[in-house]
């Protein structure tokens, strides 16, 4: 994990932000509310942008999110094998949470601001100065992950800025500054990942192995390292949120869940439900009416 920032370091910061650097508030806070964007919003507004080339591997999208149609609610999170960077604006949080086997609960209210930075399986790994593995169905603040002065520097332009579009050009040219090792992933994991999300049941950890030529624990540690999860348990969480994908764009009375499971793959029905319970904490028919406008998020009655 990383510490300070060295003189070098400031003086590129400069160059590539076209900004001083600005003193810390030293009180253990993020950074001063935003100017234009912290007015408490009444409904949901959602924005995002995909990245440039050179990020193109690694990032899906940069995303903005503001309201709640609540006032307060808890929403469960199912688990997904990407890493999700969120900054609450104008306020005091500010971390990565890592890829998850296991659905966690969040708080939602009608007055945020959230920037974030949604990666794609493996896809933060050039940016967290850390193992992959250490962020496996946890969070860690950007404090952590980056150092308290970076946080802070980061923080303080994204507040520093008016517009959605200039605060997403700000994490774009951040990660690319931030960025510890080469944007690209070993080629054994790139192959494996271009094959398990295109059919998490076509190859085995063996086969993608041989194909790879390289030994099978070798490469379970290498896929472990650089994207967080096993590769079976990354196939598993897959054929999951294919599910979840499939169903998406479907009423209760359109989901025939016999048709869904054989077409994803399950053996049978108790292994599908089996899975689904396990993996988000509800039975398939408990799981559609608690369904939300966000593909992964869930309401919590009460």
């Amino acid at each position: 994990m990383r510490s300070g920032l060295a003189k070098t370091e400031i003086l590129y910061e400069r160059r590539l932000f076209n900004c001083e650097p600005w003193p810390g508030s030293g009180n253990g806070t993020l950074g001063k509310p935003m100017r234009a964007e912290l007015e408490t919003p009444t409904q949901l507004f959602f924005k995002h942008r995909e990245p440039s080339a050179t990020l193109q591997k690694f990032v899906k999208i940069f995303w903005y999110a503001s309201g709640h149609p609540q006032a307060f609610a808890r929403e469960r999170i199912l688990p997904i094998q990407t890493v999700e960077l969120v900054i609450k604006l104008g306020g005091l949080y500010a971390g990565m949470s890592g890829p998850r086997s296991e659905s966690f609960i969040i708080e939602r209210r009608n007055s945020d601001c959230l920037l974030g930075v949604h990666f794609k399986p493996g896809g933060a790994l050039p940016f967290l100065g850390c193992a992959y593995g250490e962020l496996h169905n946890t969070s860690l603040s950007l404090t952590d992950l980056w150092g308290d002065k970076r946080t802070r520097r980061l923080v303080e332009l994204l507040h520093d800025t008016t517009s959605v579009e200039q605060k997403f050009d700000i994490l774009e040219r951040w990660l690319m500054w931030i960025a510890d090792r080469p944007l690209d992933h070993h080629p054994a994991v790139s192959f494996a990942l271009q094959t398990f999300e295109k059919d998490p049941g076509l190859l085995s950890s063996e086969a993608v192995a041989r194909h790879v030529d390289m030994s099978q624990r070798r490469f379970i540690e290498l896929f472990r390292d650089e994207v967080g999860m096993t590769p079976k348990l990354f196939c598993r969480v897959q054929r999951f949120q294919n599910v979840i994908r499939s169903i998406a764009q479907k009423t209760e009375a359109e989901v025939d869940w016999v048709d869904i499971a054989i077409s994803n793959g399950y053996s049978d029905q108790s292994h599908f439900i089996h899975d689904f319970r396990g993996f988000s904490g509800l039975r398939p028919t408990e799981y559609l009416p608690l369904r939300t406008t966000s593909l992964n998020h869930v309401r919590i009655p009460g």
